[in-house]
């Protein structure tokens, strides 16, 4: 009998294009249709994995290792076509992309365990140059491009025409050939160690297959990030030599104050929940449990032990707990390991009021914005943890949120799925004029109105302070007093409390952080491109914007839009008359340069709109 709630498992990268590869051409040509009719087609429970019923008499069986189809023939098709059938090619296409390295799973946790062991061995017999090296980290940096192999550099160069061929034909035309040739440049490139781009590809893959579905997660400004990285990237060799795993070295005990509990789903098929605690020297660390789920596995997760044999869960620690781990494994980034070696005991925590973790509030609004966007244009597997987070205090106004000290915010979600509570707990929150709060968000570059709030804590009627992870507790109407208690900080915490503890008082409401209309309507020629590719963009060309652009005194980028647009019409002749070859890679650049160009100026001007007495361009 079928089981509804049955999904389709994650597919490795290297699975789901070598399916296609299969196919004779004469199929090929039909993927995008079958991969439409696939969405319709029954998933069933099997052991070991799931079965796709496509009809009566033909089925697809999916093996499952670790949570992910892994392996060619963990997909298997009982029609007579198969392997080379377009059953198996439309089941693979439509199944979620596995992540490159699964976060806190079981096979995850052996390597960090083994790892630590031959990084401590190397110490002892020393060499642990070597143990480093095979870990990704510890061997100077490759600086040049004479430093690319001849592989990679062929590597680089199929990933170049990849990418730029999914640009030239935009989403409109970017069909499961163009995925699967994408997925092949991602996986030569992972096996020539140009990790950074590989991972890139395949993000990039997997958004295209969520807006090619209609996913109402899919956000096009994320896709035309993306793309720009890997154009980038593939410019500028020495960035794409990037170490193979993330490596986690040995450190002292560590006293870890919780802040908050995250959920994370992402859209290739895995879920669990982050921690942010901050450390001693005020830096911050996360402790995660992610694997194989889907939105329900985010509160599952939860209740994950911390690693080492403490009964304290993963959510308690965030709600405010604290914890002692000796012999804890940490990566450059912050990230805590899970490696045997890892023992924890619980410890006394800290209020949001309350030192150390008061002291995230005292910094100003437009200096922490500038940290964080700073961060943002860091890659995203060396990123500090916690780098583009928000600490804002305020009030809740009929305008929307008066920062203390900043401009007034829009209060967003930063997933809407209906499983996680977000966008219901920030509608109760924001419609209580009066009500102050202290928030913990995330920086939202290209909309500079608005924050993604992750958490928040405000009096309650008892007049203690209400602390809550908006994306894991579901608040109800009684938890918010109707009239607004005023904020203050518990008796003798330390922190940001003014005179007899009192929550610092807030600014009057500035304007809402607003860009100038030319530069939006700029960064929309950078998203129709993508959309439409190379052919829309042609034909969309705005002859009026450079000219409004110019204007506002955005000189640089009224030359950028015409440069695009005349890369995007670029038919050239030859002597005798007849039609030129179109250069897509010129295209691709001008398309590069105009995206680099409009997010620069976006974080120039939303800096400006953030510090006080410096109003943003109008």
């Amino acid at each position: 009998m079928t089981d509804a709630t049955a999904v389709l498992p994650p597919v490795t990268a290297a699975v789901a294009a070598a399916a296609l590869d299969l196919l004779p051409a004469r199929l090929r040509k039909r993927v995008d249709g079958a991969v439409a009719k696939a969405a319709g087609w029954p998933v069933e429970p099997h052991p070991d994995g799931v079965l796709v019923r496509v009809a009566d008499d033909t089925a697809v069986t999916l093996r499952v290792t670790a949570g992910i189809v892994a392996a060619d023939d963990h997909a298997v098709c009982s029609c007579l076509l198969a392997p080379a059938c377009l059953h198996r090619a439309a089941v693979l296409s439509s199944a979620p992309l596995a992540m490159d390295a699964p976060l806190a799973t079981e096979e995850g946790k052996e390597e960090e365990k083994e790892e630590e062991e031959k990084q401590e061995s190397g110490e002892r017999d020393g060499k642990s140059g070597e143990s480093g090296e095979r870990a990704g980290a510890g061997s100077p940096p490759v600086v040049g491009e004479a430093a690319l192999t001849p592989v990679q550099s062929t590597a680089l160069d199929a990933l170049r025409d990849a990418v730029t061929a999914v640009l030239v034909a935009g989403i409109a035309g970017s069909g499961a050939v163009h995925r699967a040739e994408l997925l092949h440049a991602a996986h030569s490139a992972r096996l020539a160690g140009l990790h950074r781009p590989a991972a890139t590809a395949v993000r990039i893959a997997r958004l295209l297959a969520e807006a090619r579905s209609d996913d109402p997660a899919f956000r096009l400004s994320t896709l035309s990030t993306e793309l720009a990285e890997l154009l980038d990237l593939v410019r500028r060799p020495a960035e794409a030599l990037s170490p193979a795993r993330r490596s986690y070295r040995p450190e002292g005990p560590l006293r870890l104050y919780g802040l908050f509990t995250e959920p994370v789903v992402t859209a290739s098929g895995y879920a669990g929940a982050t921690v942010y605690a901050l450390a001693p020297d005020g830096t911050l660390r996360t402790v995660s449990d992610v694997a194989p789920g889907g939105p329900e596995r985010a509160l599952q997760a939860s209740g994950t032990p911390v690693p080492g044999g403490c009964a304290l869960p993963l959510r308690e620690l965030g709600d405010g707990g604290g914890v002692i781990l000796t012999a804890p494994t940490v990566s450059p980034d912050g990230r805590i390991g899970g490696g045997g070696q890892v023992r924890s005991v619980r410890a006394g925590g800290a209020g949001w009021y309350e030192a150390p973790l008061a002291a995230l509030w005292e910094r100003p609004p437009a200096g922490q914005l500038a940290a964080a966007l700073s961060r943002l244009s860091e890659p995203a597997d060396t990123r500090a943890a916690g780098g583009d987070l928000l600490f804002l205090d305020g009030m809740c106004t009929e305008a929307g949120f008066a920062v203390s000290g900043g401009p007034t915010l829009r209060l967003s979600a930063p997933d809407e799925r209906p499983e996680l509570p977000y966008a219901e707990n920030l509608r109760l929150l924001a419609g209580r004029p009066g009500l102050a709060l202290r928030l913990i968000a995330r920086v939202v570059p290209d909309r500079p109105d608005r924050v993604h709030v992750l958490a928040a804590s405000w009096t309650g009627h008892d007049g203690e302070s209400v602390r809550a992870d908006l994306g894991l507790r579901r608040l109800h109407r009684s938890d918010i007093p109707a009239v607004p208690v005023p904020a203050t900080a518990p008796a003798g915490a330390g922190g940001t409390g003014g005179a007899g503890g009192a929550a610092p008082a807030v600014s009057v409401p500035a304007a809402p952080p607003a860009l100038p209309v030319e530069l939006d309507l700029l960064r929309r020629v950078v998203d129709r491109a993508v959309a439409g590719g190379r052919a829309v963009t042609a034909v969309s060309a705005d002859g009026e914007l450079p000219r409004r652009l110019r204007t506002v005194g955005l000189t640089a980028g009224a030359e950028l839009v015409r440069s695009l647009a005349e890369a995007a019409a670029d038919r050239r002749h030859d002597v005798l008359g007849r039609l030129l070859p179109a250069d897509p890679r010129g295209f691709a650049l001008a398309w590069l340069a105009a995206a680099v160009y409009v997010s620069a100026a976006a974080e120039s001007l939303l800096l400006a709109a953030w510090t006080p007495d410096m109003p943003a361009a109008n």
